[in-house]
């Protein structure tokens, strides 16, 4: 049973995934907090929707209000941090604090070429051969209880480039300064690409710190799910009350 004055949170998956890859942590947490996890436009059962930060934030807004509780904690995991902070610049007064899981890297300069390249890449590979990989790979590296969700809801290539396209040269360090409420970065020790910025992005911010989730990688949740799922529970008994 969750408690009258626990924080609700909403997760926010990363690329090409759903709403399923925080199928442990709703698990987890939902006896004690009010837990919604999203589908970004273009993914999941928003398959057909397409693909803007615009309404990636609207979503988000949405799942905060479905919750009936005020400000949320929102966590959001690579493509969804990303998302997750334009959310925190736009709709700050829906906002009581934020995890950033591999989204602390700029995505300006010479370090997004290899990710614009990607994006261009993706649409001329068959989506039936790509899936057939990523279950591969999914199966291979994780147990069903962990990745099953995710697979059975599919996965979102053909947004990737108008999310990433999107995403590329526009969030640097510096979007720290438009989130009014506390910041947890959290990021698997292994992960390099994405951890590049977390000191620059945590000093951008008057109240962010930096957890590292020992051994895991870009898919800490997955990687590690009870550390994941402990250090946000953690970082949400913390947050300060609403006033």
């Amino acid at each position: 049973m969750t408690t009258a004055d626990a924080v609700p949170l909403v997760l926010v998956h990363g690329t090409r995934f759903s709403a399923g890859q925080w199928s442990v942590q709703l698990a987890a947490l939902r006896d004690e907090f009010p837990v919604a996890a999203v589908d970004l436009p273009g993914h999941g059962e928003r398959s057909a929707q397409p693909w803007s930060l615009s309404s990636a934030t609207g979503i988000i807004a949405s799942a905060v209000d479905s919750l009936g509780r005020g400000p949320a904690l929102v966590v959001g995991h690579s493509l969804g941090g990303y998302a997750a902070l334009e959310f925190a610049r736009c709709r700050p007064e829906r906002l009581r604090g934020l995890v950033l899981a591999g989204a602390s890297t700029s995505t300006r300069g010479l370090g997004a070429v290899p990710y614009r390249w990607v994006a261009g890449l993706v649409p001329r590979l068959p989506a039936d051969r790509l899936a057939r990989w990523n279950d591969r790979l999914l199966r291979r590296l994780y147990p069903p209880e962990v990745v099953e969700a995710t697979i059975r809801s599919g996965y979102a290539f053909h947004t990737l480039p108008a999310a990433w396209g999107e995403v590329l040269g526009r969030f640097g360090a510096e979007a720290m300064r438009s989130v009014k409420a506390p910041v947890l970065i959290l990021n698997g020790e292994k992960d390099t690409v994405f951890r590049s910025g977390e000191a620059d992005f945590a000093r951008a911010h008057p109240h962010a710190r930096v957890e590292l989730i020992p051994r895991a990688g870009h898919l800490a949740n997955f990687d590690d799910p009870d550390a994941f799922t402990d250090a946000v529970r953690r970082f949400a008994r913390q947050l300060p009350a609403v006033r």
